[in-house]
């Protein structure tokens, strides 16, 4: 009998007498892992595709999630290849193959829309890449703000996250006008923003969230209001995370337990003067000095 038909036969018999209860079964060695990609849509799709590694052995591969389904396994030429299902959808094994082994799936009623955010939980031990769509340029990991820029995607290694984004992102931008010079104060949020104020002598920006546990992210221009800060919600002190890609621009994201007033302090404002004006004062003064002594001396 040929070798590779009588360990198909012994890896079914094995799947038909050990009960799905069984999940954490594995035949061989873990799957070497060339590279694990989960992607990610505003609809609400979740693709996963596991590029494994050639093996003279079988090897099991752990799926993502057992939510699976058009599961597709081929080689790097497009054939089917053999393989066996673990348990209640837990992994497969892979019977050996001198290719690469393609693996893909969908994931289903992993990615949840709760009131315009996208929320996915991800436990994995292997590293993988999560890819998001074009459109989105911030995102949420354990409450603390990424900003994606060009790259679209994160790298997770041994991977254990609570991520979040926006299904709609909604932007709210307050001017700001100080000795002939507007600076913008822009706001990504779905809490109503109320009251906003500047205040220069305090070092300060302030407004007023009519919301609760849900995420506002200020960017602020830097020549207006400099770095470090300090936020307060009403009178108590909150914890908040920062994120900049330039040198004009932070942008600091806060969740705030309750409804109130916001109140962000900075150590340096924009002067009230322009800065040329304080030059050319002492310069003017140091000129004047010696004609004041000769003043004084007659």
């Amino acid at each position: 009998m040929n070798f590779n038909v009588f360990v198909i036969i012994v890896i079914f018999f094995l799947f038909v007498i050990i009960p799905s209860a069984d999940a954490q079964l594995t035949i061989g060695e873990q799957a070497n892992q060339e590279s694990i990609e989960i992607e990610l849509h505003l609809t609400g799709e979740v693709n996963v595709k596991h590029v494994i590694k050639p093996s003279k052995n079988p090897v099991t591969l752990e799926f993502v999630d057992n939510s699976i389904s058009n599961f597709s396994i081929t080689n790097k030429d497009g054939e089917m290849m053999n393989f066996g299902m673990i348990g209640d959808n837990n992994g497969i094994v892979i019977f050996p193959s001198n290719q690469k082994s393609i693996v893909k799936y969908n994931l289903e009623d992993v990615l949840v829309l709760d009131d315009n955010i996208w929320n996915l939980g991800i436990s994995y031990s292997e590293s993988i890449s999560i890819i998001f769509p074009d459109e989105i340029e911030f995102i949420f990991i354990d409450n603390s703000l990424i900003q994606l820029g060009d790259k679209k995607g994160i790298a997770c290694h041994g991977c254990t996250i609570d991520l979040q984004y926006y299904s709609t992102i909604s932007k709210i931008s307050q001017e700001i006008k100080w000795n002939e010079k507007e600076f913008f104060v822009e706001f990504m949020t779905d809490v109503g923003i109320e009251k906003f104020n500047f205040d220069q002598p305090s070092k300060s920006i302030s407004f007023q969230v009519n919301d609760k546990n849900k995420f506002v992210t200020i960017t602020i221009p830097l020549e207006l209001l400099w770095e470090p800060y300090v936020i307060f919600l009403d009178d108590k002190k909150i914890p908040f995370s920062k994120f900049s890609n330039n040198e004009n621009y932070v942008s600091l994201n806060i969740k705030p337990e309750t409804s109130g007033k916001i109140t962000i302090i900075g150590t340096t404002v924009i002067p009230e003067f322009p800065i040329i004006a304080p030059l050319a004062i002492g310069f003017l003064i140091i000129i004047a000095i010696p004609f004041m002594k000769k003043i004084n001396l007659h």
